[in-house]
């Protein structure tokens, strides 16, 4: 559902804002963003969208101003669900704070390369997913050792809170890697230029404004392996049981890809470093 459903359901939405609005304490505690009061994004005339503030080409924040693809689609998707670009706002997010701010109410929905998995599903609604991304490897560019996945065994792989990248790694494909801590993928990138680490292995958007963003910088030139190892469905986070939500997201969604918008924005953030993109719609997850 893409709109109010009626005169009074928009008078409605209009006195729940005027009390917010007059009762402040309560509007900090969190009223004016998602599901405070059990709505959904789909009724929803502002929203408050978390997003990456450090991952080049996805998202990234500059002062107060964020930019990159997953900026671009949320932008879309709010657009297409009917609000207003000035009553858009985003917050940070993390890989391990991406849950939390939703179940919390912080936020009404996540788009921050947020890849859809079973254990994710039992805790959010996920519309979408808006791209299939694949997990590869990032290294320097004068490493010729790594060749794939098995070449990471002893090799020092960032290693990211909240993220199922390293767990890929070590857990599913049994590879004995070093783990360095960093708390963000921006803090991997900086690592890997310096020599303290030797590879990044996450999703190919992620490493692909990684590699854009240091030569932008004059940084160590990167290399992207191209062993992908994983398909990574990135999904649009919601609060848990929202289908409304989901179904006018997806609708969204189909909608950025049949009207060429989609294409349009991979090939404006990723054609540059020449990473191979897919510009037909994803198969949708489902939002039961």
């Amino acid at each position: 559902m893409l709109a109010w459903t009626g005169a009074s359901t928009r008078a409605l939405a209009r006195r729940s804002g005027a009390a917010c609005a007059a009762l402040a304490l309560l509007a900090a505690g969190g009223c004016a963003v998602a599901g405070a009061d059990g709505d959904s994004v789909a009724r929803k005339d502002e929203l408050v969208i978390g997003m990456s503030p450090d991952k080049p080409g996805l998202g990234m924040r500059t002062g107060s101003t964020y930019s990159g693809f997953d900026v671009d689609v949320a932008r879309e998707i709010a657009k297409r669900l009917g609000v207003p670009a000035g009553k858009v706002a985003f917050r940070p997010v993390t890989s391990a704070t991406r849950e939390k701010m939703l179940r919390a109410h912080d936020v009404d929905m996540v788009i921050a390369s947020y890849s859809v998995t079973p254990e994710r599903k039992t805790q959010v609604t996920f519309a979408g997913p808006y791209y299939v991304a694949h997990q590869d490897i990032l290294v320097r560019r004068s490493d010729t050792s790594i060749k794939n996945v098995r070449d990471l065994k002893g090799k020092r792989l960032c290693d990211v809170p909240g993220s199922v990248s390293f767990p890929r790694v070590t857990r599913e494909r049994g590879v004995a890697a070093v783990s360095v801590k960093a708390d963000t993928y921006g803090e991997c990138l900086t690592k890997l230029q310096s020599g303290a680490l030797d590879a990044v292995s996450t999703d190919d958007l992620i490493l692909a404004g990684m590699a854009a963003q240091s030569a932008k910088d004059g940084g160590a030139p990167l290399r992207i392996v191209n062993a992908p190892i994983s398909d990574e469905p990135y999904g649009v986070g919601l609060a848990r049981d929202d289908v409304d939500g989901c179904e006018a997201v997806n609708k969204a969604i189909t909608t950025m890809y049949q009207d060429g918008t989609a294409a349009k924005l991979l090939k404006q953030w990723f054609g540059p470093v020449g990473l191979q993109v897919t510009t037909t719609v994803p198969q949708f997850e489902g939002c039961d």
